[in-house]
């Protein structure tokens, strides 16, 4: 088995206030394998050791050497899990979050995690960072994980904070709500509020991206600028099954009809590479949200608002992006199959002013093509920082 020597080293620098297990005991199995593993018990903000057994809330794994380097170097572990050579499965928030704790940083801006209570629900956020504030969030049953590697990029220049949008990740999920564009809009002016920022930059991937865009236009006042990773926006095609779904409910998801097994078979059966990386972790965080009841009505509920978005009328998405005031970097994958790269054009024609960013990738630049897309929300987020984006009075909040 693996020396205990290095997790107490790791244990022994946990520091409890960058890390919101949410639960009230939290089990983190840390090794080199299932078979050659310790765990880490975290429970009233105290980490202890004991042998590994029962189902852990998170794996870490890694080889001998990589785990003496992070017990000898604090600033390895993140480090090592970017690269690879450190795995974190089940549970991004747990697993990361134990990383943090254990990272010996003591410096404003450090990595950590935590809840906000706001008006309306808890919500999880992650960040680090100092400087202006950035907001990210996240797509479509995704959680504030996929924009890990924003966070490790941007954190040198702003104060970034990635959040579980409610019905997702470690956030509430609360049952019945609509979990259209508006709902999470004010989620976000919530949490804004709840953090004391009064303008932020936004960045949204997916369905963040069509939830940066409804907070932009119902409170221009509070965003800086926009950066919109392969956004998920109305269509603009016919829309069959609109009187459909219309009158299905979302709560129907409340009810699991296939045992969770199956569940998890055909989800890794459609996922190329389920069970590796970034990809991996990220169907991990999928399915431990899924696989709760208010997680599946919550998911259901916004895959049906985003066919839902009316695109057209007096109040339709497409002319009321004509209305967009902040300035707006829009990044797309010219291999998504999502979210088509021919959106560009109808962007276009509603925003001459917005720029254009377009990359070999799929669905989630940020964590395909992280280089090219830090580097180019970076320089467009950094531009006119003349007055930063957290100093203007708060003019447009919501009654």
């Amino acid at each position: 088995m693996i020396a205990a020597a290095p997790i107490e080293t790791l244990v022994g620098r946990f520091d409890p206030s960058v890390f919101d297990a949410r639960q009230l005991r939290t089990r983190i199995r840390v090794g080199v394998s299932d078979a050659n593993a310790w765990d880490v018990i975290v429970a009233d903000g105290v980490a202890t050791i004991a042998r590994a057994e029962r189902r852990p809330d998170a794996v870490l794994t890694a080889d001998v050497e990589t785990w003496v380097q992070i017990a000898a170097d604090a600033s390895r572990g993140m480090g090592a899990y970017r690269s690879g050579r450190l795995s974190v499965r089940r549970n991004l928030h747990v697993g990361v979050g134990f990383l943090a704790a254990t990272s010996g940083a003591r410096e404003p801006g450090r990595l950590r995690f935590r809840t906000i209570a706001t008006s309306g629900a808890r919500l999880s956020i992650m960040e680090a960072g100092t400087g202006t504030p950035v907001l990210a969030l996240h797509g479509l049953g995704g959680t504030k994980g996929s924009f890990l590697p924003t966070v490790a990029s941007l954190a040198g220049r702003f104060r970034v904070i990635a959040v579980d949008l409610p019905g997702f990740g470690d956030s509430d999920k609360p049952i019945g709500a609509s979990y259209d564009a508006s709902f999470f809009a004010g989620a976000g002016i919530d949490l804004l509020d709840e953090l004391e920022l009064d303008r932020v930059h936004l960045i949204g991937n997916s369905l963040g991206g069509r939830i940066a865009l409804e907070i932009a236009l119902r409170h221009p006042r509070r965003v800086g600028r926009l950066a919109l990773l392969a956004p998920s926006l109305a269509w603009r095609r016919d829309r069959p099954l609109v009187p459909l779904l219309r009158l299905t409910r979302p709560e129907l998801g409340l009810v699991q009809l296939a045992p969770r097994p199956v569940v998890e078979a055909i989800v890794h059966r459609l996922i190329p590479g389920a069970d590796q990386g970034w990809t991996g972790a990220g169907v991990d965080e999928f399915l431990r949200a899924y696989l709760t009841p208010a997680g599946r009505a919550a998911f259901y509920a916004a895959a049906r608002q985003i066919y839902l978005d009316e695109p057209h009328g007096q109040d339709g998405f497409w002319p009321r992006l004509t209305t967009l005031q902040p300035e707006a970097l829009f990044v797309w994958g010219r291999r998504d199959k999502l979210v088509p790269i021919a959106f560009a054009r109808h962007v276009t024609d509603a925003l001459p002013r917005a720029r254009h960013l377009e990359l070999d990738c799929g669905h989630v630049p940020q964590i395909e093509r992280p280089k090219q897309t830090h580097a180019a929300v970076a320089a467009f987020l950094a531009e006119n920082h003349d007055e930063p984006a957290g100093a203007e009075p708060r003019q447009d909040r919501r009654p």
